[in-house]
């Protein structure tokens, strides 16, 4: 079920007036259930794979805290096995298999090698199971570590995994912020509905408004880069720049409202990320929730910067590359993660060899390095959209020869492609300027979400358009 869909507007309306009429047990049932309805209408057969990884984190929870010594640390592995072996074979195994025969055929083998898709016509991967997967280990490594208890109520746990607003695309929770909020009874509170329902009007104004304006004009482009100048392929690059950004964070901001509105707090996945002024400070900002697992279980483990600092460099660069494997069986995902560890680590070579940053700047300063990093951001996303290798390094290279006298080569007309411009400017303003809005006065709070009703409905493009994210 699509969050930019009229089912989920009449789910969400549903399941939350249910929930504030049952006690704390039947709740959580509501909404467990709810969740597999939601599921549901991706895959049907997919909640199969939810349900066994959901049994077994459960019970390795349990072994692990009640097992010492070595035993913890077996339970702990067979756990995460099960559940990375699912992510390689159903997201990995074609991407695999296709490698193989190229390398074959590299050395004049004709050899065809096994595929999902030469099985399965219609086969596509579990949607979220990168998300899921991901937040499935976070519970069983925490409570390895002894940060968390280990869930006893198998509907509680499975909730954990299946939370519906979360489940697709995160935020990535850990279990010490979400289950104990499973466990509390939260009270009718105006305030809270107040908050979540402006939160998810700005996520669906991102979504609907915004991402599905621009990505008219990128699809138009970087389907067919040959056929477009550098100028073109410029502007649909910083239109892909914003429409991505509007795509995911939208997601987050309505995933985010709707359990606000059942009184729950999910952690915040985005923060301003274009306004960083280093590619550090961008992954502080940008899908927060990854980026934080990625430090805490793969960084952290490796030695972090707690090593020397070539070790330090090579730590960086594996977490990264692994980051763009995560967002997609390509070379092109991995390239995109891999450019922003050589990002990371020529900004550590600067500033151990060549020179240190100022800890006091000027406000050219600040300016200059957010441009840099805005711009240094919005050249690796050639690499994410663009649908091949060859058809990445084509994009960059006519942006890199582009001629401002190259006329745009457009699908939109010149006013839809001043609103364009218009409606980035309105998100950068509002997100700079007015990052939380007030909700304390009802009567106001009524009038704006009226305005942003008929705002989305009128403005909006209402084409069914999936959520970047979901393939992931």
């Amino acid at each position: 079920m699509l969050f930019n869909s009229i089912e989920f507007v009449l789910f969400f309306a549903l399941v939350t007036l249910l929930y504030y009429s049952f006690n704390l047990e039947k709740r959580i049932w509501l909404l467990l259930i709810a969740s597999c309805y939601f599921y549901l209408f991706f895959k049907p057969i997919y909640i199969l794979i939810l349900g066994v990884t959901i049994i077994i984190d459960y019970f390795a929870g349990i072994l692990i805290e009640n097992a010492k010594g070595k035993k913890r640390l077996n339970y702990l592995i067979i756990s995460i096995l099960v559940n990375v072996s699912f992510l390689v074979f159903f997201k990995y195994f074609d991407f695999a298999s296709e490698n193989l025969e190229n390398a074959f055929q590299l050395f004049g083998i004709d050899r065809k090698v096994p595929r999902m898709n030469r099985f399965i016509d219609d086969f596509i991967m579990p949607i979220g199971l990168s998300f899921h997967t991901f937040q499935a280990m976070s519970y069983t490594i925490e409570v390895y570590r002894g940060n968390q208890k280990a869930e006893r109520k198998f509907h509680v746990y499975a909730l954990y995994v299946m939370f519906y607003p979360q489940l697709v695309a995160g935020p990535i929770e850990r279990p010490q912020n979400v289950l104990p909020q499973f466990h509390t009874y939260f009270k009718y509170d105006f305030e809270n509905i107040k908050a979540g329902l402006m939160q998810m009007m700005w996520g669906f104004f991102k979504k609907v408004v915004i991402a599905d304006r621009l990505v008219m004009f990128v699809d138009f482009a970087y389907n067919q880069p040959n056929q477009h100048n550098g100028l073109t392929l410029l502007i649909a690059t910083f239109f892909f720049t914003f429409q991505i950004y509007c795509d995911f964070s939208g997601y987050s901001d309505i995933a985010l409202g709707a359990a606000k509105v059942m009184g729950y707090d999910l952690m915040q996945n985005f923060n301003m990320p274009y306004i960083s002024k280093s590619i550090s400070e961008f992954w502080r900002r940008w899908h927060i929730s990854l980026s934080t697992w990625f430090r805490d279980y793969l960084y952290i483990p490796l030695g972090g910067n707690r090593v020397n600092f070539v070790r330090n460099c090579l730590n960086v660069f594996v977490v990264f590359t692994v980051s763009g494997l995560w967002h997609g069986a390509k070379w092109t995902y991995v390239i995109w993660g891999s450019l922003h560890g050589v990002y990371l680590i020529a900004a550590l070579i600067r500033d151990k060899y060549l020179l240190r940053r100022q800890s006091q700047s000027s406000n050219a300063s600040n300016a200059f390095d957010i441009l840099v990093t805005f711009v240094l951001v919005m050249l690796s996303w050639v690499f994410f959209r663009a649908n091949s290798l060859s058809d990445a390094v084509l994009i960059l290279q006519r942006i890199t020869e582009m001629s401002f006298s190259d006329s745009i080569i457009t699908n939109l007309g010149r006013f839809e492609m001043i609103f364009c411009l218009i409606l980035i400017l309105i998100l950068l303003l509002k997100e700079y300027y007015l990052p939380k809005i007030n909700t304390k006065n009802t009567t106001s709070f009524i009038a704006l979400f009226l305005v942003f009703v008929i705002v989305n409905y009128l403005f909006g493009v209402f084409n069914q358009s999936q959520f970047i994210y979901f393939q992931f």
